[in-house]
C-alpha cells in the first residue's frame, strides 16, 4: 500500500544531490539483482564477469600476480560489492548478517574466522581490562585479525553506543544527553559533537556508532526520554547534524576520524501508550496505537531527512509494535517484523539504502518459534542481526543454523539474502575497511583531551535552561567585592555526583551514582568559578548563613530504557549496586532532596536549584514558590564547570526548553500543541541573561 510521510518543515526542503557514497549504493543495488538475475551488469570488468556468472561459492581462487576486483580500491564500490557476493558461499553470506556480543567471542576469536561473523559489538559496560584506549583498540583489533584470517579477508565491522560520546570508555569525553543538546538548539554544535565522538570512538577502534537517537518523545514518563532531542518531530530532525559530524560529508565516510551513524529507533519508540510496554515496563518496548496519519507525523517524519539528507548509513528498529487505530484495535505488529514499514516505506518510499541492523535479541519478541522469529524478520528487511549470547546460549549460532535453514526450505530467498549482504558490504567498503581495516591509533591521545571536554563544557553551558529568575538573581557574583561574608551555600544530591550528572549510558549500561568518571562535578565547577567560601553539604544538615547564595543540585539517579519507566522494574545488577535495588524512578524530588530545598531556600539569601535529570521532574507549586532561580540542567555529562559558567555570568543563559514541563504527573503525556495544554513551562520556554 502507498503511503506518504507528512515532512518537517526541514525535511519539506529542497534535497541536496545525493552524496557519492549514496550513489554507489544505488549502483550496488542494481548490480546484486543483476546477479541474482543470472545477469551482468555493463561495465563489470572481465574478471568480476566471470565470478559473477559462475554463481554463488565460485571460487576466489587469482592468479598469482592477480589482483581479486573486490580487493582492488581503483575499482567502483558497486563493481567491488558485486565480485565479492559472486565468490562467497551462503555460510559466508549468513556469516555476514550476523552480530555477536564482544563477550561472547574474545576468549576465542578463531569463532570470528571459522563464522565469518560481519559485526561484533560491546554492549552497555562490555569493556576490556583494563577500560583504557589502548586495551579497546587492542581488543578490536584482535577480532579484526581473526576476521582477515577468514577465506575472503572479509573485514569485522564493530559497533558501540556512542550515544554521548564514547560512554564506555573510561576517559572518553562525556557529552550532554541528547535531550540537553535539545535545549541549546543549535545544529553546528551538535555536528561538532558528533565529530568529536566519532573521533574517540574510532581512534579506540570501533567504526561503527549506535547513534543518533531520533525518536521523538511524546510522554516523559518514558525511560528514554532523555536519548531524544524533544517532543517535536522538527527539533528532532534539525538535530540530525548529528550524522553529519559522526559520518563526516560526501566521500568522508572512509576517513579514520570517522564512523557509520545509526538512525533509531525506526519507528515510533517515543509514541508508545501507557502501561503497554514490554513485560514489566510500562512504555518502553511498548504498543503505539495510533492513526497511520500521527504516525506519519510524529514518528516518521525524522526519518526522511537522515535518509535524504544526511545519507545515514544504518538504521535499526524500535523494539515497540505499532497498531493502527484506522482498522480497529487488537493486531500490534513488532517493528522487527514490520515488512511494509521497513521495506515498503524505509527502502522503497523513503529510498534507504544503507542496511538495518536489529536491536539486542529483538527478534526474539516476534511471536512464534524461532524459525517464524527468524523468517518474519529477513523478510520484514532488517539485515543484520544483534544476537549476544543470552547466558549460555549462543543466540548467534542459533541464528546462523536457523536462516540457513529458513534460505534451503525456500522460506527466505536468496535474493533477499544477497541484498543484505550487499548493503553491508557496501558500509564496509565505504569506510575503507578493505584497505585500513585496523585502527589507526594517530589520534588515541585526542581521547578526553582538554579541547574536546571544551566543546562539551561549552554544551553544557548551552544547555541550561532557565526557568525562573526572581528578582534578578542569575548570575551570581563570582567575585567578593561584597564582602568575604557572602559564601555560596551548596546542597543536594546531585551537586557532587559526577555519575548521576552522566546519566545511563555511561561506563556501564544504567550507568552508575560512583564519581569515577574524569571530569567536574557541578561542585568543582561552582568552586573554580567563584573566590567566594564553598560551603557543601549534600542534605543541608549544617547550618545555612543568612546572607548565603544557596544553591541546591537535585534530581535523578542513573537509568536506561525500561528501567527508567515511571511505574517499571528497578535495577540491582550493576557491580557497585552491590545486589542493592536502586531507587524506582518517579519524576518526583527524593524526600532528601525537597528537604534541603527547604532547608536552603528558607534560610539563604537568594536559592538556585538546579535540576540535573533526563527529564522534567513533578516540582510542587509550594517548592517552586521558594525558590529565586530555577534551572534545568539536563544530564550535562562530564563538565559540570558548564553548569557554573552560566550560573556566574561567564556565559549567557540560551537554552530553551526541548520538552514540555509539566505541573503534575497526572497531565502525561503533555505535549504543546494540546487541546488543554496548560504546563508549569511550555515547550521552547526558557529566559535569558546578559554576561
Amino acid at each position: 500500500m502507498s503511503r506518504s510521510v507528512t515532512p518537517t518543515p526541514a525535511a519539506s526542503a529542497p534535497l541536496p544531490q545525493a552524496p557519492r557514497h549514496r550513489r554507489s549504493r544505488l549502483a550496488v543495488g542494481l548490480a546484486i539483482a543483476a546477479l541474482a538475475a543470472g545477469l551482468v551488469p555493463a561495465g563489470l570488468s572481465a574478471s568480476t564477469a566471470a565470478v559473477s556468472a559462475a554463481g554463488p561459492g565460485a571460487s576466489s581462487a587469482p592468479a598469482s600476480d592477480e589482483v581479486l576486483p573486490y580487493l582492488d580500491p581503483s575499482l567502483p564500490v558497486a563493481e567491488r560489492v558485486a565480485d565479492l557476493l559472486g565468490r562467497m558461499t551462503l555460510a559466508e553470506k549468513i556469516g555476514q548478517m550476523t552480530q555477536a556480543e564482544r563477550l561472547d567471542v574474545a576468549a576465542d576469536p578463531t569463532l570470528v574466522t571459522e563464522y565469518g561473523l560481519g559485526s561484533v559489538l560491546s554492549g552497555g559496560g562490555s569493556v576490556p581490562d583494563p577500560n583504557t584506549p589502548e586495551a579497546w583498540a587492542d581488543a578490536v583489533d584482535t577480532l579484526q585479525q581473526a576476521a582477515l584470517d577468514s577465506r575472503l579477508g572479509i573485514p569485522l565491522l564493530y559497533g558501540v553506543d556512542s550515544v554521548h560520546g564514547h560512554g564506555n570508555l573510561l576517559g572518553a569525553t562525556v557529552f550532554p544527553h541528547n535531550i540537553g543538546l535539545g535545549a541549546t538548539r543549535d545544529p553546528a554544535l551538535v555536528r561538532r559533537i558528533g565529530h568529536l565522538t566519532a573521533i574517540e570512538t574510532r581512534a579506540s577502534g570501533p567504526q561503527w556508532a549506535f547513534a543518533p537517537c531520533v525518536c521523538v518523545a511524546r510522554d516523559d514518563r518514558w525511560g528514554r526520554t532523555y536519548e531524544s532531542f524533544g517532543e517535536t518531530p522538527w527539533l528532532a530532525t534539525r538535530m540530525e547534524t548529528a550524522i553529519d559530524g559522526l559520518q563526516g560529508g560526501p566521500g568522508q565516510l572512509d576517513e579514520t576520524d570517522r564512523v557509520l551513524a545509526t538512525a533509531k529507533h525506526f519507528a515510533g519508540d517515543g509514541l508508545t501508550d501507557w502501561d503497554t510496554g514490554e513485560g514489566d515496563y510500562t512504555l518502553d518496548q511498548g504498543i503505539a496505537r495510533v492513526s497511520r496519519e500521527d504516525f506519519d507525523r510524529l514518528a516518521l517524519s525524522p526519518y526522511p531527512d537522515a535518509v535524504g539528507r544526511h545519507d545515514v548509513g544504518s538504521i535499526m528498529p524500535s523494539f515497540s509494535s505499532v497498531d493502527w487505530t484506522d482498522d480497529g484495535l487488537g493486531d500490534p505488529v513488532k517493528m522487527h517484523a514490520n515488512r511494509e514499514l521497513l521495506t515498503d516505506v524505509l527502502k522503497g518510499e523513503m529510498g534507504f539504502e544503507g542496511f538495518v541492523v536489529s536491536d539486542w535479541r529483538a527478534l526474539h519478541q516476534i511471536p512464534g518459534d524461532l524459525d517464524d522469529q527468524v523468517e518474519a524478520s529477513v523478510n520484514a528487511g532488517v539485515d543484520m542481526f544483534m544476537e549476544p549470547a543470552a547466558g549460555t546460549d549462543p543466540a548467534w549460532r542459533e541464528f546462523i543454523e536457523t536462516l540457513t535453514g529458513l534460505v534451503e526450505e525456500g522460506r527466505v530467498s536468496q535474493e533477499r539474502i544477497d541484498d543484505a549482504v550487499g548493503r553491508i558490504l557496501t558500509a564496509k567498503f565505504e569506510l575503507g575497511l578493505f584497505e585500513a581495516p585496523l585502527t589507526d591509533r594517530s589520534r588515541i591521545d585526542s581521547i578526553g583531551s582538554p579541547a574536546h571536554r571544551a566543546v562539551a563544557r561549552r554544551a553544557v553551558a548551552k544547555s541550561q535552561v532557565l526557568l525562573r529568575n526572581r528578582g534578578q538573581v542569575l548570575p551570581l557574583a563570582a567575585d567578593t567585592v561584597r564582602g568575604p561574608s557572602r559564601p555560596v551555600y551548596v546542597a543536594g544530591s546531585n551537586a557532587d555526583n559526577i555519575g548521576n550528572q552522566s546519566g545511563g549510558w555511561t561506563l556501564t549500561w544504567q550507568g552508575g551514582s560512583e564519581n569515577v568518571v574524569p571530569g567536574d562535578t557541578v561542585l568543582d565547577g561552582v568552586r573554580a568559578a567563584t573566590d567566594r567560601p564553598v560551603r557543601f553539604s549534600e542534605t543541608a544538615d549544617t547550618r545555612v548563613p543568612k546572607r548565603a547564595d544557596g544553591v541546591v543540585v537535585v534530581g535523578e539517579t542513573p537509568y536506561t530504557e525500561g528501567f527508567g519507566d515511571v511505574g517499571g522494574p528497578q535495577w540491582a545488577y550493576d557491580p557497585a549496586d552491590g545486589g542493592v535495588p536502586r531507587p524506582q524512578q518517579t519524576m518526583r524530588l527524593t524526600d532528601a532532596d525537597r528537604a534541603a530545598v527547604e532547608k536552603v531556600c528558607a534560610a539563604a539569601r537568594a536559592c538556585t536549584v538546579l535540576v540535573v535529570s533526563g527529564r522534567p521532574m513533578i516540582l510542587p507549586p509550594a517548592l517552586v514558590r521558594s525558590t529565586d532561580a530555577l534551572v534545568a540542567s539536563w544530564l550535562p555529562g562530564s563538565e559540570g564547570a558548564g553548569v557554573s559558567d552560566v550560573l556566574f555570568g561567564e556565559r549567557a543563559f540560551t537554552g530553551r526548553l526541548p520538552v514540555t514541563w509539566p505541573r503534575t504527573l497526572a497531565q502525561e503525556p503533555i505535549n504543546v500543541g494540546d487541546a488543554d495544554y496548560d504546563p508549569l513551562y511550555a515547550f521552547g520556554h526558557g529566559l535569558t541573561t546578559r554576561r
